[in-house]
């Protein structure tokens, strides 16, 4: 740990910058292919062989998962994590702009390989497939991808720049309700109809919003109807996602949607389940010393962030399930894309624009910059250093609330 903070945060930045080409074509192959949850196997392998062509050690299908990964350099006993999103959305592809994560997560990784050294740290890259829905991060978590660890971090895109994403905790499932058909105009009285029963949860869900409190919500779409006008239903399907501000208000507001899919049951004499239930997203609690650091270095390379009292973003990802376990940050890094913003079509275009391109290159020296900063701050560094996480350790705060 000779090397001054300037000179290794200026070899960092050297390493990206003479990757950007390939970084940012990275980002436009993985934008350009589409994969959804768990699927990901194109852009998970990109990002692994640019990593391991770039001298980190890559191990793939970890935790029991295809496109999840680890590549690693360094042996310092500070172990940073730059987290790696690809996974895309049905329809309209990399409306969330997955792909410029992934790019960044890589462009970071290669340049702190470069200094691991130097500064005394472990930089792990983690491939984390699935976060629209699937929760990789909790998985891996859970199966050891994230063991010993002490930091974790990386940038998301959105329409302008931001310092957090306040989280909302979330349960997805799917709701599937069994009736009996019949025809729909000579025997209906032999039927049970299975798409009235969604009918009255929907309502009863739309009654039960005036009594919502703030940061609960809840929204789904119907996946499967009915098969003709004229046979009664004996088959529904819906896909709902639960929010509420922590896991502590969505065990309480939970329970009260789910009995409003039971009243459409007990209405129409159908019979009802909840199916693949993912992992539950948490709430999201930032590591305010490793954010300011992460700031301080954006605003260094030109990144503006929005003054006090603008208008906060809510929404939900399974890193907050990380930050509970490890000291995490989840900066939003802008598009400047006004009126589009994530999950529209125009989002998807503005994830590949010059903006995108951009918010590569500076997420990716922002974040190597900050592990620097961190590395070489004795203060920062004994704090992080002394929690780690381990899977088989059930004390972890998620587990706890």
């Amino acid at each position: 740990m000779s090397a001054s903070t300037q000179s290794v945060k200026d070899a960092a930045r050297s390493v990206v910058s003479d990757l950007e080409r390939e970084l940012v074509a990275l980002s436009h192959r993985i934008h350009s292919h589409p994969e959804l949850n768990f699927a990901e196997e194109l852009s998970a392998a990109w990002c692994a062989e640019m990593l391991s062509a770039g001298g980190l050690d890559v191990e793939t299908g970890i935790c029991d998962l295809p496109t999840a990964f680890s590549a690693s350099a360094g042996s310092g006993d500070l172990v940073v994590a730059i987290c790696a999103e690809y996974d895309a959305l049905p329809d309209i592809g990399h409306a969330c702009g997955h792909n410029v994560i992934a790019a960044a997560a890589v462009g970071a990784g290669l340049a702190l390989a470069k200094v691991a050294d130097d500064i005394g740290i472990t930089v792990r890259v983690l491939g984390t497939p699935a976060e629209e829905g699937g929760g990789g991060k909790i998985l891996m978590l859970e199966r050891g991808g994230f063991d010993g660890v002490n930091a974790a971090m990386m940038v998301h895109p959105s329409p302008v720049e931001f310092d957090r994403l306040p989280c909302l905790a979330v349960e997805h499932y799917d709701v599937v309700y069994h009736g009996k058909e019949a025809h729909a105009s000579a025997f209906p009285d032999h039927g049970l109809n299975a798409a009235d029963a969604l009918t009255v949860a929907q309502v009863a869900i739309g009654l039960l919003r005036q009594h919502a409190g703030p940061g609960d919500q809840v929204h789904g779409i119907v996946t499967l109807g009915g098969a003709a006008p004229n046979i009664i239903p004996a088959l529904t399907k819906a896909r709902y996602y639960v929010r509420a501000r922590d896991l502590a208000r969505l065990a309480e507001w939970s329970p009260r949607i789910r009995a409003c899919f039971e009243a459409g049951a007990i209405a129409t004499g159908t019979s009802w389940e909840i199916v693949d239930p993912g992992p539950v997203y948490s709430e999201f609690e930032p590591d305010e010393g490793m954010l300011a650091v992460y700031v301080r270095n954006a605003e260094a390379i030109g990144r503006r962030f929005p003054p006090p009292g603008s208008r906060v973003l809510h929404a939900s990802t399974d890193m907050a399930n990380v930050s509970l376990a490890i000291p995490s940050i989840h900066p939003l890094i802008g598009l400047d894309c006004l009126p589009a913003v994530n999950h529209q079509p125009e989002f998807t275009a503005a994830a590949a624009s010059p903006a995108a391109d951009k918010a590569v290159v500076d997420g990716a020296i922002a974040m190597a910059w900050t592990v620097c900063d961190l590395a070489h701050d004795a203060e920062q560094r004994a704090r992080l250093t002394a929690r780690a996480h381990d899977s088989k350790d059930r004390a972890g705060r998620t587990e706890a609330r």
